[in-house]
């Protein structure tokens, strides 16, 4: 059985974020400093996926309540944009690689999640062209710097899940929610306007509150299922969670309709 360490490129940095480590650290460490840790420590947050030049200030907002103090584990839920996915999909990797240092993927936990049998695994070229997860990557590295030796992180790629499997995977990711050392980072979308998207809609192209509205309900629809299944989650840590997953998108929904 072969040791060799295989890992993924950050095959977006140099178009969608600067390459250059010394200037990315600058960039983030700037929309850091220009926001307020008020919801600190987070249990799950809500960011956006798209370039830096477009969402890199509005990101700050919400990794800016991550405390690295505390965080061991980070999952980071994107959606699939190249590939069809019934179910959620692991990478096949050991490192993912950002132009600040490189993040090592929870071998463990993907073993857990393996064996449920409930997921695909992603080829190489189908993680390194997905952004949703990339994106995450250099804010996630920056946020837990102080602790860069002490956290793994747990990509997971999202597909179109049917109802019944959202259920299915709110309810396996529940336990995990539920260690106050786990955080939850989940990529979202705001942008994507053609109207095969849509069709839940109408025919039309829908307007662009109906866009964010459709959004938000699946994004709370999806972690619905990961707060109903919690067993040992403390009344009191709910509510807490349930107002940070507010103001993430209170956030964002400022931003995008002013």
């Amino acid at each position: 059985m072969s040791n060799r360490v295989v890992c993924r490129e950050a095959s977006h940095a140099g178009s969608w974020y600067t390459a250059s480590g010394p200037q990315l650290n600058a960039q983030l460490e700037g929309w850091l400093s220009q926001v307020q840790s008020t919801k600190r420590p987070a249990r799950a947050i809500i960011a956006p996926h798209a370039g830096y030049t477009y969402c890199g200030s509005c990101a700050a907002h919400a990794y800016k309540q991550v405390d690295p103090s505390i965080t061991r584990r980070i999952f980071i839920l994107g959606p699939s944009h190249h590939v069809p996915l019934s179910r959620c999909a692991l990478s096949s990797v050991d490192i993912y690689r950002t132009p600040l240092y490189d993040l090592r993927i929870d071998q463990k936990i993907y073993g857990e999640l393996w064996k449920t049998g409930m997921f695909e695994r992603m080829s190489l070229q189908t993680d390194e062209d997905e952004h949703s997860i990339e994106m995450h990557l250099p804010y996630t590295a920056k946020a837990m710097e102080s602790h860069k030796d002490e956290f793994t992180i747990i990509p997971v790629l999202v597909g179109a899940l049917s109802e019944s499997k959202e259920q299915e995977f709110g309810k396996l990711f529940s336990k995990y929610l539920a260690d106050p050392s786990n955080l939850f980072v989940v990529s979202s979308d705001f942008c994507h306007w053609e109207s095969v998207l849509w069709n839940g809609f109408t025919n039309e192209l829908p307007s662009f509150p109906q866009r964010v509205r459709f959004l938000l309900y699946r994004i709370f629809f999806f972690l619905g299922y990961f707060s109903s299944h919690l067993l040992n989650l403390k009344r009191t840590e709910g509510r807490h969670l349930k107002k940070l997953l507010t103001y993430s998108l209170g956030e964002f929904q400022s931003l995008c309709c002013p």
